[in-house]
């Protein structure tokens, strides 16, 4: 359907079958290719009465409708009226009578996409994270300048009525101040602004940022717009500031990797719940809770977020903010909690020390959790020590107590700023053991990979020997390979999967206008073929070859004949993904040698290995958000433990609970203990022994299209609205 309802209205060549190559190299490009407009026309009876001839005429009865709330709204309407609208067009002889009862019942099933996230039930909307991704962008590149100059910048973001792209953003960038239209600042708050920003340059930062969501106002209903703002900066505090609206910026440029990963598993979900549907069947929307599809009833979503609007308009702020849902709520309450810094004399006094550390390899995100754990830590009463290069920097002592302004500016740095290493503990454990009695050590927050679970599972089995490591300790997973068990996305998986999807983005681009090619792409992951797998999906890769599903000389021969095919008749490009150890023989060259010996005359073939670029670069507005929100809940975790374990003026905890990893698990995020999790692991292999994204393996080969069975068992059935978050962990992986 093409522009949209009104393309539905106007029909004609608007409304044509699509074929598989008809929505081939789509995947990259952005906005809309089928097109969207406003319809005025499908507002009224008679618009509406034109799009139902339209349809019927061509057999249409299922309609798979993505947008916002109002096209939801107008959706479910035409769904109500639909019968009426039939016997109108028997009666004015435009359609047979028996045509009512072939088409009795129109199913309708939405898709949310939002750049605002403004729609109720679903944690993400499709569109909002590469909205992000260009907001970061232009901070990322601001935030040079303005370090030289030392200079304010205000930022507008769009927002009319939602504030969650500037909240998130603010988050992300850790700026100084944010409006956002759901809860506006106390009266006397420009006062409390130019003061946190004289604090924070005085300290000396070379810059500050203010991020302003366009539809922000203060309490009495009154606009607060990004001029208002520099000009009471300038006048208060003569700082140089500059404005910068974003404007139509952020709907443009390539789809994120986590939208399209997003997109692919809603249009998914909405195709199964249009052939599950019944006369009976309320129209649903398709949403995201965690990291899980589920099926909601459409106008309990429409009039939740109805709701939102209702309660900002009479000044209910707290309640719009918690009719937003937990996600918002739980990024504004984090957002509270990092910037701004309470008086020394309002801190609680603990008397606890916490040490905090990388592990492994380094992954996008770990910074943005230091400075979580950092400041969340100080704000409950503790002292906060940094280890630099993981355990092979504690058994040397390298260990400094850490302030709030030390981490400042830590979000947006790739890398590992504390510097980490692969270094395991157990030989180690009297030297470290040592330091942790010098600095009085009573509790740890370990953040890394695979290495940083081992290393527990080792500080666990010490305990015995060592009563310095019977304290509460943490882990949080980060690592690009997503390997560890106990979690379904670890800190930098993100970062690493765009920078796959952008290589693969721009080396399909440079075959464009030349004959047909097909490349071979090597990725990193170890033994875990998430990075091949997803990035292969977001990409839109003919095949992946992974370790955890093994292949062999005749799987290749079918893959090599099936692009053969493709390339005869439609595509001109392939892309094939291989993880670095998916097998010992059939190696990155060998698969190499097999395509362009197999595909000469029909195409040629480039290889490329992608190296340590997935590595790299700055983290993704999903990793700095994930890694700030589980190190927030992994430090409050630590603070309660370290009271419940404290007796007799010393802190003592040897239970297996008090040991855990924070991991996403379906809807919720979960505090597991790490002995739990050997059963689950495969050690010598170094990944989970089941792993969610095999599911997502099959779609990848029908959108490649090969003719495979898709598992409908995690299919969703509709639920409620208030049913759909958790009460006690707050499931909003996403942002």
């Amino acid at each position: 359907m093409l522009k949209g309802y009104q393309g539905m209205v106007d029909g004609g060549d608007n409304i044509e079958e699509a074929s598989w190559e008809s929505v081939s190299s789509m995947l990259q490009v952005g906005g809309t290719v089928i097109g969207s407009a406003r319809c005025k026309e499908f507002r009224s009876h008679e618009g509406r009465l034109k799009a139902a001839h339209n349809l019927v005429q061509r057999g249409i009865t299922n309609l798979c409708v993505i947008g916002g709330d109002g096209s939801l709204t107008g959706a479910n309407l035409f769904r109500e009226e639909w019968s009426g609208l039939l016997k109108e067009l028997v009666e004015k002889g435009l359609i047979e009578a028996d045509a009512v009862e072939r088409y009795a019942a129109l199913h309708i099933v939405g898709m949310v996409g939002s750049i605002d996230n403004d729609f109720c039930g679903t944690d993400m909307t499709i569109g909002t994270d590469s909205a992000l991704h260009r907001i970061i962008e232009v901070v990322d590149a601001i935030m040079t300048t303005a370090q030289s100059h030392q200079r304010t910048f205000v930022l507008e973001v769009m927002g009319r009525h939602c504030g969650y792209l500037a909240l998130v953003s603010a988050l992300a960038c850790g700026a100084d101040w944010v409006l956002i239209p759901e809860m506006p600042p106390e009266d006397g708050w420009e006062e409390k602004m130019c003061q946190k920003l004289s604090a924070t340059r005085s300290r000396g930062t070379r810059l500050n940022i203010i991020i302003v969501a366009e539809g922000s106002l203060d309490r009495h209903g009154k606009p607060i717009t990004s001029s208002f703002v520099k000009d009471l900066v300038v006048k208060h505090l003569g700082f140089d500031t500059r404005v910068t609206i974003l404007g139509h910026v952020q709907r443009g440029g390539t789809p994120s990797a986590f939208d399209r990963i997003l997109a692919s598993r809603m249009g998914v979900e909405a195709v199964l719940a249009l052939l599950e549907t019944t006369a009976d069947t309320p129209a649903c929307v398709v949403s995201l809770c965690g990291n899980q599809s589920v099926r909601l009833p459409l106008m309990e979503c429409v009039q939740m977020t109805q709701e939102v609007q209702k309660a900002m308009d009479q000044k209910r702020f707290e309640e719009a903010v918690k009719l937003r849902g937990r996600s918002f709520e739980n990024n504004l309450r984090t957002y509270k909690l990092l910037a701004h810094r309470k008086p020394e004399s309002e801190l609680p006094v603990s008397n606890f020390n916490v040490a905090v550390l990388n592990v492994g390899a380094p992954a996008a995100g770990m910074n943005a959790a230091v400075r979580s754990a950092v400041r969340v830590g100080i704000s409950e009463g503790h002292k906060m020590f940094a280890v630099n290069d993981g355990f092979e920097g504690f058994y040397k002592g390298q260990i400094k107590e850490v302030k709030w302004s030390d981490v400042g500016g830590w979000t947006g740095q790739g890398g590992s700023l504390l510097g980490t290493k692969r270094t395991l503990p157990a030989k180690h454990a009297d030297k470290i053991a040592e330091q942790m009695r010098k600095y009085n050590i009573n509790a740890l927050l370990v953040i890394g990979g695979f290495e940083a679970l081992e290393s527990l599972l080792q500080l666990c089995e010490v305990r015995t020997t060592y009563e310095e490591f019977c304290i509460p300790m943490c882990m949080l997973p980060a690592t690009i390979s997503n390997n560890v068990p106990g979690t379904a996305l670890s800190i930098g998986a993100d970062t690493a999967l765009n920078a796959i999807v952008e290589t693969c983005d721009r080396i399909k681009q440079s075959a464009s206008g030349t004959k047909r090619r097909v490349f071979i792409i090597e990725t990193m992951g170890g033994y875990c073929g998430y990075l091949a797998t997803v990035g292969g999906l977001a990409a839109g890769a003919d095949a992946a070859y992974i370790y955890e599903e093994p292949f062999d000389i005749r799987d290749l021969q079918a893959n090599v004949e099936h692009l053969t095919e493709k390339m005869k008749t439609s595509i001109q490009r392939g892309l094939v993904l291989r993880n670095e150890n998916s097998n010992d023989n059939y190696t990155t060259d060998f698969i190499y040698q097999l395509y362009s010996e197999e595909g000469k005359g029909v195409f040629d073939c480039r290889k490329n290995v992608l190296g340590h670029m997935q590595q790299g670069g700055a983290p993704s507005p999903f990793d700095r958000n994930f890694g700030t929100k589980m190190s927030a809940k992994a430090m409050q975790w630590l603070s309660k433990k370290l009271l419940e374990t404290y007796r007799r003026g010393r802190v003592f905890a040897n239970s297996e609970d008090s040991c855990c990893l924070l991991g996403m698990l379906g809807r919720t995020l979960v505090f597991q203990p790490v002995v739990t999790l050997k059963d689950h692991t495969d050690f010598i292999h170094r990944i989970p022994k089941e792993q969610w994204w095999l599911k997502l393996r099959p779609l990848m080969k029908i959108l490649a299209k090969y003719k495979t069975s898709y598992d409908v068992s995690d299919s969703g059935q509709i639920e409620h609205v208030i049913h759909t978050r958790p009460k006690e962990s707050d499931a909003s992986v996403a942002m």
